[in-house]
C-alpha cells in the first residue's frame, strides 16, 4: 500500500487528505482519509472519502466525444485527442479570422481543473480575448476585488488567535468547509465569540452567542446599524483611522441616515440586538468577519462587502493576529499571475471586454486604478485573487454569444464548469450555447452543458495529476498535491488542453514546458527544489506571517490608504460611498422570498449526484419551508411543487423544516439527474430542478458595480403539483 498527500477537490476547500494506494493503481480501489496530524486530521468530509467511487463510475468519459446529431440530442462518436484538438484548433482560427480574437469566451472552474497554472489566461491574453468568466463572479472572486478596492488585498481570517468570529449567512458544516468548521470550533473552545446573522436558525446559529435572524438579502443595511453604534459610541481605533483612513467623516455623515430603527426596519431585528452584536464585536477584538458567499449574491453586494471591509478597518482589525491578514505574494514562489500575461493583452483588446462599461468592478477597467499601487506594496502588477480578477461580466458575456450585441461571440470553451447551471438566467444561457458555431467542454461527465457541445474532452480528476495550491491566489501558503494513480483512458487535465491548443495556434515559444511536472518545477525552482522534492517535504509552506505591513508600504490603495470613501469608484461613475437600495416593491401575485444557492453536504455545486452513497442520502430536490407557511399553503412533507419566479419556475419535493422562517423559502443548487438518458428535451433533468432557470439577471436583480445576480431575497410562489412522479 502507498501513501500520497493529496488535496481533495470534492469541492474548492481543498482539504488535505491522505491516499492509500493499493499494487493495483485502480482509482476505484483508493482510499481516502484525513491528514493524521493536527490541525488538519478533522478535515476530511463524506464527499472526499466517496470521491474514488464517483471518479470510476462506469459513466465517466473515458475518450474524446464528437457530437454527430442535434445538440442535446445525445448522439456522439469517438475520436481521438489529436483528432479532436485539430479541429478545435482549426475552427477556432477561422472564427477569430472573422470575428476576432474577442470572439472566444471561457468559462472554467479551476478549483476543479488544478493543472491550469493560469495557462488558461495566458492563451486568451496572447490571443487577444479579454471574456474570461467563471462561478467566482459570484462567489469570493467578487469580494476579493471589492476588498482590493478597499485596502488592496483580500484579507484571510486569523483563526487561531481570534477572539470573535462573525457569520454573515455563512454556515460551515461537517461536511461543508469542513476545514473552516472546524477551525471556528477550535477558535470558540479557546473563548473566541461567535455572532451569527442569519435567516434561518443554522447550525451555527445554534452556536453562536448571538444569532441575528435578517431578512435574506439586508446585510448591507445590518453593516449600517453597526457602523452607526460604533462610530457613535467611539468604539473603533482612532489612532488607525486617523492615520491609515480616507473618507471617515464622510462615512460618518452616510452612516449617519441609518438610525438604528431604520434598520431595523431593513433587516428585521430588533435595535438592541443590532446594537449588542456591534458592541462585542468592535469590543472583543481581534475580530473576524470571514467571507461568505451569502454578501457575494445579492443586489447591494458591493457596497455590503465594503461596508464589511470598513467594519475590520476601523476596528483595527486588519492586518493583525487575530484579525485579518493580508497574505500578499510568497517571495520564492511564482504566482499564477505572473504566468497569465495579462500585460500581453493590448489596450485596445481590454476595452472590448464584455460588461465593462456597465458593470466594472472585477473588470480590467475596474482594476486598473490599483496597477500601480499594486507594483508599488506587491511587486506585481496583475494580482489575480481568486482567478477572477480582470474577468468580463457573465450576463453580458452570454447576451453576445446569443444575441451578437456589441459583437458576436462565436466560440465558447467550458472547463470543470457546468456554465449552462452555474450562472443566473438559465434560459439566456441556453440560448447563448445554442448560438455557437464551437463549443468544447474538458469534463468527467455528460453534464447539461456538455450535451449542447460539439466536443466534450475527457478530464483528469484530482487523484490523476500533481498540482500546487496557494488558496487561487488568496494566500501565500502553498499545498502539493500529489499523483495518485495514471488517468484512466485517454483523459487528460487543464495543463494538456491549453498547452496543446496553444503548440497548434503558433504559441510554442509561449508555451515551452513539455510537462504539467516541468511547469510546476519552475514555478518552485526559487525554493532549490523539484515538485517532488517540496511535496515529500511539506505539507505546506509559507514564510513567516509579517503584521502591520502597510506600516512599511502603505495599503496597495491610490493613497495609499484604506479608502472608506473611494475616488476608485467615483471615477467609474458610482457613489464613492456605500449605500443601500430598498427592496423592490412587494409583488402580491409572488409573495414569499426565495433564498438560494446554499449547498447541500452531499454535494458540491452541479457535481456528485453520480455517486450513489452521497444520492442515497439526499436523493430528491428540497424545498426547505416552515410550518406556518407548509400549513398555509396546505402542504405535506413530500409534496412536490413548483417553485416559481418571474424568470421561470422549477419543481422540487416539499421538506418542512423548523428552522426556516415564515415568508422565506430555500432552494437547493445545482440539481439535475445523470441517471436520466440524453435526448429527451430536459438536458437530464436540468430543465426541471436547476434553480439557475428562476433567477433572473434584469437590471432591478443586479448588483449595479459588480452585475452579480441576487440571490437572497427574489420574490416567489410555491404551488403543489397534482400528481407528479
Amino acid at each position: 500500500m502507498n501513501t500520497k498527500r493529496t488535496l481533495c477537490s470534492g469541492c474548492d476547500i481543498y482539504c488535505q487528505v491522505k491516499t492509500e494506494v493499493p499494487l493495483s493503481g485502480q482509482v476505484g480501489d483508493v482510499r481516502v482519509h484525513a491528514m493524521d496530524t493536527r490541525p488538519l486530521r478533522a478535515n476530511i468530509c463524506i464527499k472526499g472519502v466517496h470521491a474514488p467511487s464517483g471518479l470510476s463510475h462506469p459513466d465517466r468519459i473515458l475518450q474524446p466525444l464528437k457530437r454527430t446529431g442535434a445538440r442535446g440530442s445525445g448522439q456522439w462518436k469517438e475520436v481521438g485527442w489529436n483528432e479532436a484538438m485539430d479541429d478545435i484548433a482549426q475552427r477556432l482560427s477561422d472564427i477569430v479570422a472573422r470575428h476576432g480574437p474577442e470572439a472566444l469566451a471561457v468559462s472554467t472552474s479551476q478549483w476543479n481543473t488544478q493543472s491550469d497554472n493560469g495557462l488558461g489566461r495566458r492563451f486568451m491574453n496572447l490571443l487577444g480575448s479579454p471574456n474570461w468568466i467563471s462561478g467566482v463572479a459570484m462567489c469570493a472572486d467578487n469580494t476579493a476585488a471589492i476588498n482590493r478596492m478597499v485596502y488592496g488585498w483580500f484579507p484571510y481570517p486569523d483563526y487561531p488567535n481570534t477572539k470573535c468570529i462573525v457569520l454573515f449567512g455563512h454556515n460551515p458544516k461537517r461536511h461543508s468547509w469542513t476545514p473552516v468548521y472546524n477551525a471556528i470550533r477550535r477558535a470558540q473552545e479557546s473563548g473566541a465569540k461567535l455572532i451569527v446573522l442569519d435567516p434561518r436558525r443554522s447550525e451555527n446559529a445554534e452556536m453562536a452567542d448571538l444569532w441575528l435572524p435578517l431578512k435574506p438579502g439586508s446585510d448591507a443595511a445590518m453593516c449600517f446599524g453597526w457602523l452607526k453604534v460604533i462610530i457613535e459610541e467611539k468604539l473603533y481605533d482612532r489612532e488607525f483611522v486617523a492615520n491609515w483612513t480616507t473618507g471617515f467623516e464622510a462615512l460618518r455623515a452616510r452612516v449617519s441616515e441609518f438610525p438604528l430603527e431604520r434598520v431595523e426596519q431593513l433587516t428585521g431585528v430588533q435595535a438592541e440586538q443590532i446594537a449588542a452584536a456591534a458592541r462585542l464585536y468592535a469590543t472583543s477584538g481581534p475580530a473576524v468577519i470571514p467571507w461568505t458567499p451569502v454578501t457575494d449574491q445579492q443586489r447591494n453586494s458591493t457596497s455590503a462587502i465594503r461596508l464589511m471591509c470598513m467594519l475590520r478597518a476601523i476596528c483595527g482589525n486588519v492586518d493583525v493576529p487575530g484579525g485579518e491578514v493580508l497574505h500578499g505574494f510568497h517571495p520564492d514562489v511564482v504566482h499564477e499571475s505572473e504566468l497569465e500575461l495579462h500585460g500581453a493583452l493590448t489596450e485596445v483588446q481590454r476595452a472590448k471586454q464584455l460588461g465593462s462599461d456597465t458593470h466594472p468592478a472585477f473588470t480590467y477597467r475596474g482594476m486598473a486604478a490599483l496597477r500601480e499601487p499594486s507594483q508599488r506594496v506587491w511587486g506585481h502588477e496583475w494580482p489575480n485573487l481568486i482567478n477572477g480578477c480582470y474577468m468580463a461580466n457573465p450576463s453580458a458575456v452570454f447576451r453576445a454569444m446569443a444575441d451578437g450585441a456589441p459583437y458576436p461571440v462565436k466560440a465558447f470553451f467550458t472547463l470543470g464548469n457546468n456554465t449552462l447551471m452555474s450562472f443566473a438566467n438559465m434560459q439566456l444561457i441556453e440560448r447563448a450555447l445554442l448560438n455557437q458555431d464551437l463549443v468544447v467542454a474538458l469534463e468527467h461527465f455528460r453534464t447539461p452543458t456538455a450535451q449542447l457541445a460539439d466536443y466534450i474532452l475527457p478530464g483528469d480528476a484530482w487523484l490523476e495529476r500533481n498540482c500546487l495550491s496557494d488558496g487561487f491566489g488568496w494566500t501565500a501558503i502553498y499545498r502539493p498535491s500529489q499523483k495518485v494513480v495514471e488517468p484512466p483512458g485517454s483523459c487528460r487535465g487543464a495543463f494538456d488542453f491549453w498547452s496543446g491548443l496553444a503548440q497548434r495556434m503558433g504559441m510554442v515559444e509561449q508555451f515551452p514546458w513539455e510537462t504539467h511536472e516541468s511547469l510546476l518545477d519552475e514555478r518552485l525552482a526559487g525554493l532549490g527544489m523539484s515538485f517532488e522534492e517540496f511535496a515529500a517535504k511539506h505539507a505546506y509552506h509559507m514564510r513567516g506571517l509579517e503584521y502591520r505591513k502597510y506600516e512599511r508600504t502603505g495599503f496597495a490603495t491610490p493613497s495609499g490608504k484604506v479608502e472608506l470613501h473611494s475616488d476608485l469608484l467615483d471615477g467609474l461613475g458610482f457613489d464613492p460611498l456605500p449605500y443601500w437600495r430598498d427592496d423592490l416593491p412587494f409583488d402580491t401575485e409572488f409573495p414569499l422570498t426565495l433564498f438560494m444557492g446554499v449547498r447541500e453536504d452531499e454535494y458540491f455545486q452541479t457535481g456528485h449526484r453520480h455517486i450513489s452513497a452521497l444520492r442515497a442520502r439526499n436523493p430528491e430536490p428540497l424545498m426547505h419551508i416552515s410550518p406556518a407557511d407548509a400549513g398555509t399553503l396546505g402542504l405535506p412533507e413530500g409534496r412536490w411543487v413548483d417553485v416559481e419566479t418571474r424568470q421561470g419556475k422549477v419543481r422540487l419535493k416539499t421538506a418542512i423544516r423548523l428552522e426556516m422562517p415564515a415568508g422565506v423559502v430555500r432552494v437547493p443548487h445545482g440539481w439535475w439527474l445523470p441517471e436520466r438518458a440524453e435526448g429527451d428535451g430536459t438536458l437530464s433533468g436540468a430543465w426541471i430542478h436547476a434553480d439557475a432557470q428562476i433567477c433572473p439577471d434584469d437590471a432591478d436583480h443586479l448588483d449595479r458595480e459588480q452585475g452579480i445576480p441576487h440571490l437572497k431575497g427574489i420574490a416567489c410562489r410555491v404551488s403543489a403539483v397534482a400528481e407528479w412522479e
